[in-house]
C-alpha cells in the first residue's frame, strides 16, 4: 500500500475518533489483582486443589504461598499478594480439605507437604519459590527437606522449626484467643496478630479492613475439622525431634515481629541461626503478623529477597 494512501487512512480514522478508541479500550485492560483474579481448581490424584494465579508469568520461578492456620484464601494479606504480583508469578491455594480444596484434612505437617508437593507438580512447575507464613513456613520446611530440587528461595514468617519452644501450645494461644475475640466482638487476628500497643491496634483494624476488600467468589471458611487437625499437626510438630537444617542452602528470608506470641519470636532467630544461608528481619512493636502491619517495608524487602 502506497505511504500517501496509509497515512490518509490513520489520519481519517484519528479524525473519527476510531484509534482514540482502540487505546482507550487497550488502556481499560487491567492485570488482576487480588481482589478480583477468578477462582480455579486443579485435580491431583483425588484432590481438587482451589487456588488463585497471578502476576508476571513470563518464565520466572514461581512464588507459592501457604498460609497460616484456620486461613482460607481470603486471608492473605492483599497488599502482600499484589505486591508480589507486580514482578512475580504468584500462586495461594487451599490444601487438602481447607477451604474449597475437597479431600479429608491432614493432620501432621508431613501430609500438609506432600499435599503441596502434588498441587506444585499438578500445575506444572518444577521449580518454586516458597513463601510460607506461621503453619506454612513449617510446611515449606519440610517441603524442602522432602524435595530439595523443587525449591530455589524459601520465605519464612511467623514460623519455626521442628520442635521449636512454644510451638506444642500453639492450640492453647489460639483457642483462649478466640474466646477473647468471642466476648469483646472482634476478630481473633486482632488478639493473635498484633500487640495490644496503640499501634498494633490500629495496624490490627487496617488489615482486616484490607481482608474485606475481595467482595465477589469469596473462599469457603475452614471447617472444624480441618481446624482441629491443623491443631493436631502443631503439637505434633512443635514436639518433634529438630531436624538438621543445615542440609538447607537455599537462601532463605526469615521475618517476625519482635513479640510474636502465637509462635514466640525466639524460633525466628533460632531459624535464622540455623539455616546456613538466611537473613532476618524483625519488625518492632509487632507481633506474630508484622509483615502485615510493615507490609509497605516488607514487600519491597522481600522483592529485592526473590530478585537477587
Amino acid at each position: 500500500m502506497p505511504i500517501k494512501l496509509m497515512k490518509s487512512i490513520l489520519h481519517a480514522l484519528a479524525l473519527s475518533g476510531v484509534l482514540a478508541s482502540s487505546s482507550a479500550l487497550a488502556s481499560d485492560v487491567q492485570p488482576a489483582t487480588w481482589k478480583s483474579v477468578p477462582t480455579q481448581s486443579v485435580t491431583a490424584g483425588d484432590v481438587s486443589f482451589s487456588y488463585r494465579e497471578l502476576g508476571q508469568q513470563n518464565g520466572g520461578t514461581p512464588v507459592v504461598l501457604l498460609v497460616h492456620l484456620a486461613a482460607v484464601l481470603d486471608n492473605w494479606d492483599p497488599r502482600m499478594v499484589d505486591g508480589l504480583a507486580a514482578k512475580h508469578h504468584v500462586i495461594a491455594f487451599d490444601n487438602r480439605g481447607v477451604g474449597a480444596s475437597t479431600g479429608k484434612p491432614a493432620n501432621t505437617i508431613e501430609q500438609m507437604a506432600d499435599d503441596v508437593i502434588s498441587f506444585i507438580k499438578a500445575k506444572g512447575f518444577t521449580q518454586v519459590d516458597l513463601f510460607g507464613f506461621s503453619i506454612g513456613g513449617m510446611i515449606a520446611q519440610e517441603i524442602v527437606l522432602k524435595d530439595s530440587q523443587l525449591v530455589r528461595k524459601l520465605i519464612l514468617a511467623g514460623t519455626g522449626p521442628a520442635g521449636g519452644e512454644g510451638i506444642s501450645s500453639v492450640a492453647g494461644v489460639a483457642n483462649y484467643d478466640l474466646i477473647r475475640a468471642t466476648l469483646t466482638g472482634q476478630d481473633p487476628k486482632q488478639y493473635l496478630f498484633f500487640t495490644r500497643t496503640p499501634n498494633g491496634i490500629e495496624a490490627g483494624k487496617a488489615f482486616l479492613k484490607r481482608l474485606q476488600e475481595r467482595i465477589d467468589q469469596r473462599d469457603s471458611e475452614i471447617a472444624i475439622w480441618a481446624y482441629v487437625s491443623q491443631l493436631q499437626a502443631l503439637s505434633a510438630w512443635g514436639q518433634k525431634r529438630p531436624a538438621d537444617l543445615s542440609v538447607i542452602k537455599q537462601p532463605v528470608l526469615v521475618a517476625n515481629g519482635e513479640d510474636d506470641r502465637m509462635v514466640p519470636t525466639r524460633n525466628s532467630h533460632e531459624l535464622a541461626k540455623r539455616l546456613p544461608n538466611a537473613q532476618l528481619i524483625i519488625y518492632p512493636d509487632a507481633g506474630h503478623g508484622g509483615i502485615f502491619q510493615y507490609h509497605e517495608d516488607f514487600v519491597p524487602k522481600a522483592l529485592a529477597f526473590l530478585a537477587n
